[in-house]
């Protein structure tokens, strides 16, 4: 797939407020300091479309980018708030929940791992309540240039092996790293391959 456009639309705190176009939207979660933003920039072509920070968990909003006048990618903000209050830690699960569970037009939810770190318990209970809710989601290991290919892909492989201890089978597997532009083209053929089918 070729990009050829990509512009902010807007930000909210409520999947009521969200685009009511019926487009296939694409959203990407993680933790903090996953390089979730670095890797929404690489796959759109741009420096600057989603907005890096030195400070983790910037994101705070949901929100939607159009690409190429024809779907969105959504930039929502990580899970797990270690720093934030317990209120507005709430506040933001509920926000992110009501997006991913009522968003009829999100088509595929991109889970953010960092290559480099073992399975987390936070990481590995999002995955089981993905799978309880029946949400369509892919896994997206980042940063595999951190410490070269081999020992990247030794550590993705163990994790996926933790995953099958619990899972029947794997969702979507996808190595990437912002730096190198790994994965770019696995990711956005995946999207065009999604891009073909209606949304339900």
């Amino acid at each position: 797939m070729i990009i050829n456009s990509s512009r902010f639309i807007v930000s909210n705190q409520s999947v009521g407020k969200c685009p009511s176009e019926q487009r296939h939207e694409y959203a990407f979660i993680g933790r903090s300091n996953v390089g979730k933003s670095s890797l929404i920039n690489m796959l759109v072509n741009s420096k600057n479309l989603a907005k890096t920070s030195s400070t983790p968990g910037k994101t705070m909003l949901i929100n939607h980018f159009l690409i190429n006048d024809d779907w969105y990618i959504v930039d929502l903000p990580g899970y797990g708030f270690a720093l934030r209050g317990k209120d507005q830690r709430g506040q933001l699960e509920q926000m992110i929940k009501g997006y991913i569970l009522n968003r009829r037009q999100m088509t595929n939810l991109f889970v953010l791992i960092d290559s480099r770190h073992k399975p987390m318990k936070i990481d590995l209970d999002f995955f089981n309540w993905l799978g309880e809710n029946e949400v369509p989601f892919s896994i997206v290991f980042t940063k595999l240039d951190k410490m070269g290919p081999q020992a990247g892909k030794r550590n993705v492989k163990e994790y996926c092996k933790i995953l099958l201890e619990t899972w029947e089978e794997l969702p979507p597997i996808f190595l990437t790293s912002s730096e190198t532009r790994l994965g770019r083209d696995e990711l956005l053929d995946y999207i065009g391959q999604l891009n073909d089918l209606p949304l339900e």
